[in-house]
């Protein structure tokens, strides 16, 4: 399985889980663990992961930090666990903090078992960053967030890699910020740099006003008129194409024997088709879709990953299928395409958790 596969499957267990998991004991079995056995680590090596890490600094003796990550015998990173919804500054984990300073690890983590904050000393050699340079959410990821992880995860953990492209990423992600701060509310200086742009007469303080009423607007205008441009040119590229004789609402062509060696059989098909049936209950039919992989195919709410509805296992002496209920994830095995009409309910209310 691959690594965002196991971190869509960690979300959605996640997502039904969170609200009961109250404490910080519990979020790191429930969730920090699974997090990095996803990346690839044995949580049950104490060499590669070591619980409750004491490593004394100064006067201060018999800390632990939660947990330390080890390749080659060497600590490669730090994470100190806050329960759900903590605040994960580096404020707020003094520990990890002092820790940093005092072990090989470059880089420390802050968790909650959702959200996980990654520092390093890009400002400060041996001094933990006050500011994050990468921040993975588990229940708001995409697959540039999962590539830029993939660079933690132990099979392809390279210390240069990661710090060659923190920087960047850290700064990268303030000046977002900054951005987006200046969009909702122009700032003096901001408003003062434009206007001297555009404006001839004197910065008095009722036009500086005037004008970050202005700049307001034009930011909206800006964006609107941006969109609209990426809309006209996808309509005009649809409008381009050669008309096409399938029917409005087939099903997606799928290559029965791709390079990739991903084989979607008749079975499958069959399958989609009497689960896009069980859908047309509940939805338009469109927006079940299909993704085909090596050991399993994805039925999806909108073609998204992180909303399964159910996937088919279909091997040569038996068929199974897991149905992502929020309730329950079951798995159940069938004899015949046609006991998936027995599996109408679990399936409805899989679908029915994405439905706004």
């Amino acid at each position: 399985m691959d690594m965002i596969d196991k971190l869509n499957d960690l979300a959605l267990r996640a997502r039904r889980q969170h609200d009961r998991v109250a404490t910080e004991e519990a979020a790191k079995t429930a969730f920090v663990l699974p997090f990095l056995q996803a990346l690839g680590y044995d949580v049950f090596n104490p060499a590669e992961v070591v619980p409750e890490l004491t490593a004394d600094h100064g006067v201060k003796k018999g800390e632990k930090v939660d947990y330390a990550v080890k390749q080659d015998g060497v600590i490669t990173m730090l994470l100190e666990c806050k329960n759900v919804g903590a605040d994960l500054s580096a404020k707020c984990a003094a520990q990890l903090f002092r820790y940093f300073a005092v072990t090989d690890a470059k880089f420390g983590i802050t968790t909650d078992g959702i959200r996980y904050l990654f520092f390093s000393d890009l400002e400060k050699p041996n001094k933990m960053d006050e500011r994050p340079f990468f921040i993975f959410d588990l229940f708001n990821f995409d697959e540039a967030g999962v590539e830029e992880l993939k660079k933690f995860s132990k099979p392809s953990f390279d210390l240069d890699t990661i710090l060659s492209t923190a920087s960047n990423l850290k700064y990268r992600r303030g000046l977002v910020a900054e951005i987006a701060r200046e969009f909702q509310e122009p700032s003096d200086d901001f408003v003062k740099m434009l206007a001297a742009r555009v404006y001839e007469g004197r910065l008095t303080q009722q036009v500086r006003a005037q004008f970050q009423s202005l700049i307001h607007q034009a930011f909206h205008d800006f964006v609107r008129g941006r969109l609209d441009a990426r809309l006209k040119l996808a309509l005009e590229e649809k409008s381009e194409q050669p008309p096409s004789s399938t029917p409005e609402r087939s099903e997606p062509e799928v290559d029965t024997a791709r390079l990739d060696g991903i084989e979607t059989t008749e079975e499958e098909l069959a399958a989609f088709r009497i689960i896009r049936a069980i859908a047309a209950e509940y939805v338009d039919v469109d927006r079940v879709t299909m993704r085909d992989a090596k050991s399993y195919c994805a039925i999806l709410f909108d073609d998204n990953n992180r909303k399964p509805i159910c996937r088919l296992h279909f091997m040569k002496t038996k068929m199974v299928v897991t149905i992502y209920d929020p309730a329950a994830e079951t798995r159940e095995e069938i004899e015949k395409l046609s006991d998936l009409y027995s599996l109408r309910q679990p399936i409805g209310a899989a679908l029915k958790q994405y439905i706004q």
